[in-house]
Protein backbone atom coordinates (compact mmCIF):
# COMPACT_ATOMS: atom_id res chain seq x y z
CA UNK A 1 0.00 0.00 0.00
CA UNK A 2 1.31 3.59 -0.94
CA UNK A 3 2.02 6.21 2.29
CA UNK A 4 1.05 9.64 2.47
CA UNK A 5 4.75 10.41 1.99
CA UNK A 6 4.83 8.25 -1.62
CA UNK A 7 1.94 9.63 -2.76
CA UNK A 8 2.99 13.19 -1.99
CA UNK A 9 6.46 12.43 -4.32
CA UNK A 10 4.12 10.83 -6.70
CA UNK A 11 2.12 14.08 -6.97
CA UNK A 12 4.91 16.23 -6.98
CA UNK A 13 6.50 14.35 -10.02
CA UNK A 14 2.97 14.54 -12.09
CA UNK A 15 2.82 18.33 -11.41
CA UNK A 16 7.18 18.64 -12.68
CA UNK A 17 6.02 16.76 -15.97
CA UNK A 18 2.99 18.74 -15.85
CA UNK A 19 4.63 21.87 -15.85
CA UNK A 20 7.55 21.08 -18.40
CA UNK A 21 4.61 20.45 -20.47
CA UNK A 22 2.97 23.43 -20.54
CA UNK A 23 5.69 25.26 -20.96
CA UNK A 24 7.09 23.45 -23.61
CA UNK A 25 3.45 24.02 -25.32
CA UNK A 26 4.37 27.12 -24.60
CA UNK A 27 7.57 27.95 -26.72
CA UNK A 28 6.20 25.75 -29.30
CA UNK A 29 2.91 28.19 -29.77
CA UNK A 30 5.57 31.34 -29.66
CA UNK A 31 7.31 29.72 -32.24
CA UNK A 32 4.32 29.10 -34.45
CA UNK A 33 3.48 32.55 -33.97
CA UNK A 34 6.49 34.13 -34.82
CA UNK A 35 6.74 31.82 -38.09
CA UNK A 36 3.26 32.89 -39.45
CA UNK A 37 5.21 36.52 -39.50
CA UNK A 38 1.54 38.16 -39.08
CA UNK A 39 0.91 41.92 -37.74
CA UNK A 40 -0.90 42.50 -34.82
CA UNK A 41 0.25 39.47 -32.43
CA UNK A 42 1.94 41.69 -29.24
CA UNK A 43 -1.16 40.12 -26.82
CA UNK A 44 -0.78 36.54 -27.92
CA UNK A 45 3.27 36.92 -27.71
CA UNK A 46 2.60 38.76 -24.42
CA UNK A 47 0.02 35.93 -22.93
CA UNK A 48 2.72 33.15 -24.40
CA UNK A 49 5.89 34.59 -22.98
CA UNK A 50 4.37 35.53 -19.15
CA UNK A 51 2.93 31.70 -19.36
CA UNK A 52 6.64 30.44 -20.10
CA UNK A 53 7.80 33.00 -17.09
CA UNK A 54 4.91 32.15 -14.76
CA UNK A 55 5.32 27.77 -15.52
CA UNK A 56 9.53 28.43 -14.77
CA UNK A 57 8.90 30.04 -11.56
CA UNK A 58 6.17 27.25 -10.82
CA UNK A 59 8.28 24.27 -11.66
CA UNK A 60 11.72 25.96 -9.72
CA UNK A 61 9.37 25.68 -6.52
CA UNK A 62 8.75 22.07 -7.50
CA UNK A 63 11.86 21.74 -7.99
CA UNK A 64 13.20 22.43 -4.22
CA UNK A 65 13.83 26.26 -5.54
CA UNK A 66 12.64 29.70 -3.55
CA UNK A 67 11.10 32.52 -5.84
CA UNK A 68 13.76 34.74 -4.06
CA UNK A 69 16.22 32.79 -4.95
CA UNK A 70 15.56 32.22 -8.41
CA UNK A 71 15.10 36.34 -8.58
CA UNK A 72 18.27 36.53 -7.68
CA UNK A 73 20.10 34.79 -9.64
CA UNK A 74 18.35 36.03 -12.85
CA UNK A 75 19.94 39.74 -11.40
CA UNK A 76 23.11 38.08 -11.15
CA UNK A 77 22.88 36.44 -15.03
CA UNK A 78 21.75 39.99 -16.02
CA UNK A 79 24.70 41.54 -14.62
CA UNK A 80 27.09 38.67 -15.96
CA UNK A 81 25.69 39.44 -19.22
CA UNK A 82 27.02 42.87 -18.78
CA UNK A 83 30.08 42.35 -17.70
CA UNK A 84 30.92 39.93 -20.90
CA UNK A 85 29.28 43.07 -23.33
CA UNK A 86 26.86 41.00 -24.67
CA UNK A 87 25.42 41.27 -28.24
CA UNK A 88 22.27 42.40 -27.11
CA UNK A 89 23.12 44.76 -24.78
CA UNK A 90 25.80 46.19 -27.33
CA UNK A 91 23.16 46.91 -29.98
CA UNK A 92 20.19 47.88 -27.81
CA UNK A 93 20.54 48.06 -23.87
CA UNK A 94 18.02 45.81 -22.97
CA UNK A 95 19.99 44.08 -20.27
CA UNK A 96 20.63 47.34 -18.44
CA UNK A 97 16.82 47.96 -19.12
CA UNK A 98 15.95 44.91 -17.95
CA UNK A 99 18.34 45.57 -14.70
CA UNK A 100 16.65 48.66 -13.97
CA UNK A 101 12.94 47.11 -14.53
CA UNK A 102 14.28 44.28 -11.89
CA UNK A 103 15.41 46.71 -9.60
CA UNK A 104 12.18 48.94 -8.97
CA UNK A 105 9.84 45.81 -8.98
Amino acid sequence: MIDKKDMEIIKNLRTIEWLKSEMLTSIANLYELLAKGEDGIREDAEELISNIILMSYLLGKRLGLDYEDINSNFIDKIKLNLIEDHKIEKWYGDLSELLEFMRHN
